[in-house]
């Protein structure tokens, strides 16, 4: 990311001094950011900072990178947190139902409806659903976070429906082709056959014996998924006109602000990585043979 930012048309200097600034002026912003040195050099120096917990301030307003990403997570973690949920709701039960139905109609349908829903733009779902709740029954917000933040939290909550909604129809599709490969799988298999000699329905031995192990394979999807949910947070953001991290890096991006897209970078990737470690130790949990022994 460090040397692809440097790779972009373009120079700070002139974005932050002007076309019409002069070469002295110019000289003098990049040497007070480092813009001089070699790329390695202002590799090595963001870097050093960044292993310490240092993600510096932005180039362009001064402000600590650190609390910025902390005042828009505010924004994405709820949207990532309550599309994750709203995915898992539906995808799990339908994924279940397609799987138990596969060889009739009703499971067919609801793994073709799957299908569409991978295939179709998340950014179209977006406008779809502004469409509908926003403009025609106007009983949504079209976009817009409220200004207080949490105070509101109502009001926040109402502001993310749209939004978590329509990451959650995307992922929540994948999710479902999982679910239901898990429960094809599960069924298939010797102690569920135990479990239906018994007398239980075929409902029943799922809820009892089977919705554990189907679960594995869709949490373990999940937080693959999470990498893909900041990215899908980018494009909703944008749609929905909300002040969280995508919008935040769509704009650094676009005013060459180097430092802050590097710092917002680090972050997010961190995060990835601990929610990674979070699934393991959930699946750990759900399932023992996952766990290891010494």
């Amino acid at each position: 990311m460090f040397f692809l930012l440097r790779t972009l048309p373009g120079d700070l200097a002139s974005l932050k001094l002007g076309v019409d600034a002069n070469p002295e002026a110019l000289m003098q912003v990049r040497q007070e950011f480092g813009l001089d040195q070699s790329l390695v050099a202002q590799y090595i120096e963001w870097f050093s900072d960044a292993a310490r917990g240092d993600l510096g301030v932005s180039m362009l307003t001064g402000a600590d990178i650190s609390q910025e990403i902390l005042n828009k997570a505010t924004v994405t973690l709820p949207l990532i947190g309550l599309a994750s949920v709203l995915a898992i709701l539906f995808a799990v039960p339908l994924g279940m139902y397609s799987a138990l139905n596969f060889r009739n109609r009703r499971g067919i349908g609801v793994s073709a409806a799957s299908q569409l829903g991978i295939a179709i733009p998340t950014f179209w779902v977006g406008v779809i659903l502004i469409t509908i709740f926003a403009v025609k029954f106007q009983i949504l917000p079209s976009g817009g976070f409220p200004d207080e933040g949490w105070s509101s939290w109502a009001n926040c909550l109402e502001s993310l429906i749209l939004p978590s909604t329509t990451l959650a129809l995307g992922q929540g599709a994948i999710l479902m082709r999982f679910a239901r490969s898990a429960t094809i799988d599960v069924i298939q298999q010797d102690f569920f056959r135990t479990a239906r000699s018994t007398g239980l329905s075929r409902g029943q031995a799922i809820r009892i014996h089977g919705i554990r192990n189907a679960i594995v394979p869709v949490i373990s999807v999940l937080g693959v998924q999470i990498a893909t949910l900041i990215v899908g947070a980018i494009i909703v953001e944008s749609v929905f006109s909300l002040p969280g991290i995508g919008q935040m890096l769509l704009q650094d991006v676009g005013i060459r602000d180097y430092t802050k897209v590097q710092g917002t970078v680090a972050a997010t990737t961190a995060a990835v990585f601990f929610v990674s470690f979070l699934i393991d130790a959930i699946i750990a949990l759900i399932n023992p043979k996952a766990r290891t022994s010494q």
